[in-house]
């Protein structure tokens, strides 16, 4: 890819959009995570993909990281692996990069986060519930580029 702003704005017109959390303070903390280069690694519900009729990421795919300002930075999907919850190992749930010791705090915490009803709406299940054997998909990335200051961005973003 070029660095050529024309071309960057086809490539960010074309790709994928990731999105962390909801808009709003969590997102925006995950995203400044990401970009500092804590955060490496993100876990999201085989639930979600099948609800928005999208595929799971693969090795090499590339997608437009947006902040709750829809201002992009592109990632490159470095690793994927769909698991059980207790597939989950302590090195992904530190490479989140939110302060997880370990699993058992990466766990409760994404419990609660997928069972809140912004997530159960999302899902359109009102009774959505993790449990031992719910799909997780867990994503490592790496930032290809922090495009958050390309006037043209946030525009073909909106």
């Amino acid at each position: 890819m070029t660095s050529d702003p024309t071309s960057l704005a086809a490539d960010v017109a074309e790709l994928p959009r990731a999105e962390f959390a909801f808009p709003g303070p969590l997102r925006d903390r995950l995203v400044v995570a990401v970009l500092d280069g804590s955060k490496t690694a993100t876990t999201g519900l085989v639930a979600e993909y099948e609800r928005e009729g999208e595929p799971l990421p693969a090795v090499g795919g590339r997608s437009v990281l947006v902040d709750s300002e829809d201002r992009p930075s592109r990632l490159e999907v470095t690793g994927v692996r769909v698991v059980p919850p207790a597939g989950v190992d302590t090195a992904h749930a530190v490479d989140e990069g939110e302060g997880y010791a370990g699993v058992a705090e990466w766990r409760a915490g994404h419990e609660r986060f997928w069972g809140s009803a912004e997530m159960r709406a999302a899902l359109g299940d009102a009774d959505f519930a993790v449990d031992d054997t719910t799909p997780v998909v867990l994503e490592r990335f790496r930032v290809v580029a922090d495009l958050r200051g390309a006037g043209w961005a946030s525009a073909l973003l909106a």
